[in-house]
């Protein structure tokens, strides 16, 4: 199926013949589903912090953070397309965009319908009403009186195309989420904030990286020198902010459902970016160390943040107690002498993490718990925030069953249901039972006990793909996915899941989802 004319798009692209083959060879025969143990639950894989340990969690947030250890990586690549996905579909196939047919449509149970209606009613509470309000002015419209007479198909026109504001092809991180006084920030902007909070060092630099899509790249750079300086005065900090885009190589081949690749009308073979987990490079090439981790629209109003500012200090605080402590026991395992006591120790401390090992293991000579204590500790460590199953879409903590591998019979995982075997009933009853869910709002520890980056790509789980149906010019496709950033790919790293309150996960999945309380102005006007 690889022709030689394949020979030199592969080798532009960065792709090997191997890398390519196996891609082909995982459509073929794709790898199992996980096995679920059982979920994570508070005590048995979940932590919950008391107050006075988190303070002290604080504290040891604080001094990493001063000394320059800490930055932020936030996933930016996203379209705001779906964020507007009702409004796309009313428009795409009502008859009108006026109140009665849309009331019409809603009442006949349309889910799309329902939900226009609830963000044309809601309209004047939105961060960029006013600048959609000016841009149909200019067009010689009355946003207000259109409003008031249910002819809501110019003002939604000029929201989601050009020459209006063009919000449906923008990037959502360049959106107008929130009003601040008289002012409206973007994601982008409310995550500089955050920044300054959780990684400003003792000389005032902020650490911030974004991917981004190379097309929406020009879009952060000039918003970037429009509000630095603003925000560098309000904050007294300077931003260090950096940017890259998914690599090349990380794409994957698209085929049909007999495995075919999909060739484009030159009879080039298609390519599709490989998934959030294709970003492992992006924050392997940072050569971090203490990485915050949080996705571009989980982001509440400044003047709602505070509680989610605490707990990323207290995240980040238990990431460094839990290195401390890991990078302590590995110096006095490579130290000369190291006996039973410190094996024993070291062994302890993986317990408390959830690493056991196997029995053959527990049971045998001293050189050989010596290597697997070693081996385990001297990984790259994440602390995962978990929020309380609401009926939030999203994966979750589970212990995931191994074969003799790390953990000895489970370790604990972030499982996404398409990793799930929903067939079996068994498989389907463990993975509804979760108690919680995964935010996406993690702390990395990505330096070993010696101060030297970890190679990422050495702790992932290659087999955790994913096969997703996609769709290129109307035809069906399949696409494959590299395993998920916090799911396959952080899969072989030492996981702590700790218990954080809901109100730290504000994500905007729909355009409505700017109607919620934390996304709001304060109700007294103020920033």
């Amino acid at each position: 199926m690889i022709r030689p004319s394949d020979r030199a798009d592969l080798e532009r692209r960065g792709i090997s013949d191997a890398t390519l083959t196996r891609q082909l060879r995982l459509f073929r025969d794709p790898p199992a589903p996980v096995t679920l143990a059982r979920p994570c639950r508070l005590d048995d894989g979940i932590i919950r912090i008391d107050p006075d340990l988190a303070e002290r969690y604080c504290l040891a947030h604080e001094t990493a953070q001063r000394a320059g250890r800490c930055m932020k990586f936030v996933p930016a690549s996203g379209a705001a397309t779906r964020m507007f996905g009702a409004l796309l579909s009313v428009r795409a196939r009502l008859p009108a965009l006026t109140q009665a047919v849309l009331s019409r449509a809603a009442g006949q149970g349309d889910g799309n319908a329902r939900a226009a209606l609830e963000f044309v009613t809601g309209l004047r509470r939105f961060a960029f009403f006013p600048s959609l309000a000016r841009t149909l002015a200019a067009a010689g419209l009355d946003a207000e009186a259109l409003i008031a007479g249910g002819a809501y198909a110019p003002v939604i026109d000029c929201l989601l195309d050009e020459p209006g504001l063009g919000f449906a092809a923008r990037p959502k991180g360049l959106l107008e989420f929130h009003r601040v006084a008289d002012a409206v920030r973007t994601p982008f902007e409310e995550q500089l904030v955050e920044a300054a909070a959780c990684t400003r060092d003792a000389a005032g630099v902020c650490r911030l990286h974004l991917t981004v899509s190379a097309d929406h790249l020009p879009h952060f750079l000039s918003r970037l020198d429009a509000v630095r300086a603003r925000y560098e005065a309000e904050l007294d900090a300077r931003f260090d902010v950096t940017f890259s885009t998914q690599r090349v190589d990380t794409d994957t081949v698209a085929v049909d459902h007999a495995g075919v690749p999909i060739r484009d009308e030159d009879g080039r073979l298609v390519f599709r970016p490989g998934g959030h987990g294709a970003l492992l490079a992006n924050l392997n090439e940072m050569r971090g160390d203490v990485v915050f981790v949080k996705n571009i629209d989980n982001i509440a109003a400044d003047h709602r943040s505070r509680g989610s500012v605490h707990w990323k200090r207290v995240l980040g605080g238990c990431l460094v107690a839990t290195q401390n402590q890991a990078h302590a026991h590995l110096r006095a395992l490579h130290a000369a002498g190291a006996g039973d006591t410190d094996v024993g120790a070291a062994l302890a401390f993986l317990d408390t993490c959830g690493i056991k090992p196997a029995p053959d293991i527990a049971q045998a000579p001293i050189s050989r718990r010596l290597a697997f204590a070693i081996e385990q500790l001297d990984r790259p460590i994440r602390v995962c925030g978990m929020v309380r199953n609401t009926g939030e879409p999203g994966g979750g903590p589970y212990w995931v069953v191994v074969d003799g591998g790390a953990g000895g019979t489970a370790t604990k995982q972030i499982v996404e249901s398409a990793q799930v075997d929903r067939d079996s009933a068994d498989q389907r009853r463990i993975f509804d039972a979760a108690t919680h869910f995964n935010p996406v709002d993690l702390v990395c520890g990505m330096r070993d006990w010696r101060g030297a980056p970890f190679d990422l790509t050495r702790y992932t789980d290659p087999d955790a793909v994913f096969i997703s149906e996609k769709s290129i010019g109307g035809r069906p496709v399949q696409a494959l996915e590299h395993p998920g950033l916090w799911n396959g790919g952080m899969a072989r790293w030492i996981s702590l899941f700790v218990e954080v309150p809901p109100e730290t996960f504000t994500p905007v999945k729909t355009v409505n989802d700017l109607l919620r309380p934390e996304h709001q102005p304060h109700p007294t006007g103020r920033g």
